[in-house]
């Protein structure tokens, strides 16, 4: 590869030349590979939003390992266990605490719009912190007062007005269940797939919300460990001694994490598309850039069959299609990049999703763009293998 490359170097940039000729036609080309390059950024970046977005409240989690029910399939959908599990895990040695925690997804009324939208609610002891959000645990008091809720200011929606009168200590109160609530304060998750927002408060106002719950029905356990253990082995221990009990699964922190992560993967169809779309956007790319490199190519057949009657090889030959190839994968990739920059930042804006670029991702789609070419170079260059002499002239 080096080597084809200093030669391309010694040699009259053809490829080049050729290209800027058609000046309209090379344009279109590149605005064709612009067009693959932002789907691919969006699709891409749309499953890392995803991931991420329904995974924040995992990692903030103030937890080494978690205890589920196996009937979970993902944290809008924890099922229950028995909270005797907790008071067992406290027998395991190297266990500091364990914890339990509730959840429910509800429709709230918008303090604002007074709209209905959907919310994830979370219950937990407000005398042990549960998460590692300062904002949370500044304000535990707080939502230890009965109705009270503290509301993720990252939430989906038009809640501009109600924000601002939070942050200026004026009280806001809105509807759950037909109970009137009070947020007191504002902290920051941000939205995800799973609903628009979340609301935290304390366990004894999650079970006033939802009398139908039980405080001995827990859909998550947090276990917390000494210092000086291992996290794994702490679970491995914990699995053993809870072996014979068929209601409870024993995960660290990083397998809940990954827990979440195979769910939205393998079992809803927003994965898939997402994964769709890249390839969709790969093959739009393959097909532009082949149509471009064969219209080309038949436009300079004859100077092509002249370089092969003069004697020089077919090295030389595919070496100018591919430089061609190369060039409009550079070229088209920079509108790419900067447009889906662009629409990356408006997206975030409207949907409070952790829609970011990254180094990695522009890499990853810079490498699949020189693919891309290569593979439409590659199919274009066989009429230039059979390009005769004898039948141009």
């Amino acid at each position: 590869m080096i080597g084809f490359i200093q030669q391309l170097q010694r040699r009259t940039p053809l490829g080049w030349l050729q290209l800027n000729r058609q000046k309209s036609r090379f344009l279109v080309a590149l605005s064709g590979i612009a067009f693959a390059d932002m789907l691919m950024f969006m699709q891409t970046g749309f499953q890392t939003a995803l991931y991420n977005s329904n995974t924040r409240l995992h990692r903030s989690l103030e937890a080494d390992i978690v205890l589920v029910s196996p009937q979970a399939r993902n944290l809008a959908n924890l099922s229950t266990f028995t909270r005797r599990r907790l008071f067992q895990a406290m027998d395991v040695p190297g266990v500091k605490s364990a914890e339990p925690m509730y959840f429910n997804t509800v429709s709230w009324k918008n303090p604002q719009t007074r709209k209905e939208t959907m919310v994830l609610v979370i219950g937990f002891n407000p005398d042990r912190p549960a998460f590692d959000l300062p904002e949370v645990n500044s304000q535990l008091n707080e939502i230890k007062l009965p109705d009270t809720v503290l509301f993720d200011r990252g939430s989906r929606g038009d809640y501009k007005e109600a924000i601002a009168q939070i942050d200026q200590c004026k009280t806001v109160t809105t509807e759950i269940e037909r109970r009137t609530i009070t947020v007191s304060g504002l902290f920051k998750v941000g939205a995800s797939f799973i609903a628009d927002g979340s609301l935290i408060t304390s366990d004894q106002n999650f079970l006033r919300l939802f009398p139908r719950r039980e405080a001995s029905s827990i859909n998550l356990g947090l276990i917390q460990i000494k210092p000086g253990y291992d996290p794994e082995q702490v679970a491995t221990a914990l699995k053993a001694y809870l072996s014979n009990e068929k209601d409870v699964k024993v995960l660290t922190k990083e397998e809940f994490i990954k827990f979440e992560e195979y769910y939205w993967q393998t079992n809803t169809a927003i994965g898939f598309i997402f994964s769709l779309g890249v390839s969709m956007g790969f093959i739009v790319g393959v097909i532009i850039v082949y149509q471009v490199l064969s219209t080309d190519v038949n436009a300079h057949m004859k100077e092509y069959a002249t370089f092969r009657a003069m004697g020089y090889r077919s090295r030389y030959l595919l070496g100018v299609v591919f430089e061609e190839a190369i060039i409009m994968a550079v070229l088209g990739f920079i509108p790419g990049f900067t447009i889906s920059m662009g629409l990356y930042a408006l997206t975030r804006s409207a949907t409070n999703l952790p829609l970011y670029m990254t180094l990695a991702r522009a890499f990853q789609v810079q490498i699949l763009t020189v693919i891309m070419c290569m593979i439409s170079g590659a199919i274009a260059t066989r009429k230039v293998l059979a390009a005769d002499p004898a039948d141009m002239f």
